[in-house]
């Protein structure tokens, strides 16, 4: 499989609120470029924060297809639809060349039983001793075991069908990139499991180019990996050998790849990340969305004048409306209220201070990843102001682009694909 909608081994997901940092981003991947290792944006916009902010996804688009002009930029790049069900996909299907399907709220409900029986009738060989190469140890599976995890994820990939089809239906065979998110759910898959998930998925006929497992740890936005890092190694790379294992046994796309939900900021696992990668000739995809918005706050911070104003504002509303701006993202933050400095003391804090605390340097003391967190939930309040943000990001439009290009590059592109 190889035309302009094959998606190249490596890719990162850029996420943009406000559409005006697409050419910063691009910048980075195109410092890559120079480096020897081509990484191909793909922007991100979920519906969720489009219904928040109040804008479309033709915005997205229109701003990725400028920077692509403006700057040159030859390879390929996509538009993501992120995170779309049957509910909300409609507005996503003329701009977008990428969609992740996000079956979440169907992972868990029982499937059909018929649907279940023919699974395990159609795969004899996941029942038993399954031998994945380059995983040591056999697994042991019998029929209930393969039948309970059918159970839970099959009502899930024949939603993640429809969903694909009705694109399909619109938009044309082959004219896009899917991929299915399989990571808002209680456990981490076990390599098997996801076998069992890919199998399921080739039965579907989706041909998938990235899927998103649930890793070990909590991936909260915006802030460094929590958990075991090693364990995490351990189960990037067992993926990386199901994955193997199922494009050659089920027929799958051969470029299918790992996708990391929440990848922005996780540096404690980019190192585990580029050696699997290295290790297993593999290819990833890194949803690095969120911290762009919080760049821009850096850089309108770090401007001073009205853009430190606006960043305090940011912080004020964030602070008396976080209940509500963080609910949506409840289980993907891990905010300690007590650390949070109040309003009155942040108003009196010079640029060096507010960027100190906000800037993910967990070098530097003055950091709070309660601070950056409820920052990063905090987008609603910019949307409020309007023109005003959005004449603030124009009139510093140097100095924010510059945070956006740092970070992406410095802090994501350099150690997750050259290993530095």
């Amino acid at each position: 499989m190889s035309n302009k909608y094959t998606l190249p081994r490596y890719s990162v997901g850029v996420g943009d609120r406000y559409a005006h940092q697409a050419k910063a981003q691009l910048t980075a991947c195109i410092q890559a470029a120079k480096e020897g290792v081509e990484v191909i944006p793909v922007w991100n916009k979920s519906n969720r924060e489009h219904t928040i902010i109040g804008t479309e996804p033709s915005q997205t688009r229109a701003a990725a297809d400028a920077a692509v002009k403006a700057l040159g930029w030859k390879s390929p790049y996509f538009v993501d639809a992120d995170h779309i069900t049957l509910k909300t996909v409609d507005r996503f299907l003329e701009p977008c060349d990428f969609f992740t399907l996000d079956v979440a709220d169907e992972i868990g409900k029982p499937a059909q039983p018929e649907d279940v029986d023919g699974f395990l009738a159609r795969h004899p060989e996941l029942i038993g001793e399954v031998r994945i190469p380059r995983i040591a140890e056999p697994f042991k599976t019998d029929g209930g075991f393969v039948r309970g995890v059918a159970n839970k994820f099959l009502a899930a990939i024949k939603d993640a069908g429809r969903i694909y089809r009705l694109i399909v239906e619109r938009k044309g065979d082959g004219s896009f990139v899917p991929e299915i998110s399989m990571d808002e759910t209680d456990l981490p898959q076990t390599p098997v499991e996801l076998l069992i998930i890919l199998a399921a998925i080739a039965d579907e006929k989706i041909p998938i180019q990235t899927i998103a497992p649930k890793f070990t740890g909590r991936f909260n936005k915006g802030v460094d990996y929590v958990g075991d890092v090693a364990q995490f190694a351990k189960e990037f790379e067992e993926d990386l050998a199901a994955i193997d294992f199922a494009v050659k046994r089920y027929g799958l796309p051969a470029n299918l790849k790992l996708s990391v939900h929440s990848g922005s900021d996780k540096f404690s696992i980019y190192k585990s990340i580029h050696d699997a990668l290295v290790k297993f000739d593999a290819g990833v995809h890194v949803k690095t969305a969120g911290t762009t918005w919080l760049e821009e706050v850096i850089g309108l911070a770090e401007a001073g004048g009205d853009g430190l104003v606006i960043a305090k504002e940011v912080y004020r509303g964030a602070y008396e409306h976080a209940e509500e701006l963080c609910k949506p993202y409840a289980t993907v933050i891990d905010i300690d209220f007590a650390k949070l400095p109040k309003p009155e003391q942040v108003d009196g804090w010079t640029s060096e201070q507010f960027t100190s605390t906000l800037r993910h340097d967990q070098s530097n003391a003055a950091y709070n990843r309660s601070f950056r967190q409820l920052v990063h939930v905090g987008f609603k309040i910019a949307a409020k102001m309007g023109d005003r943000y959005l004449h603030a990001l124009d009139v510093n439009e140097e100095i924010v682009g510059r945070n956006v290009t740092t970070n992406l590059y410095d802090r994501h592109i350099r150690p997750i694909f050259l290993g530095r």
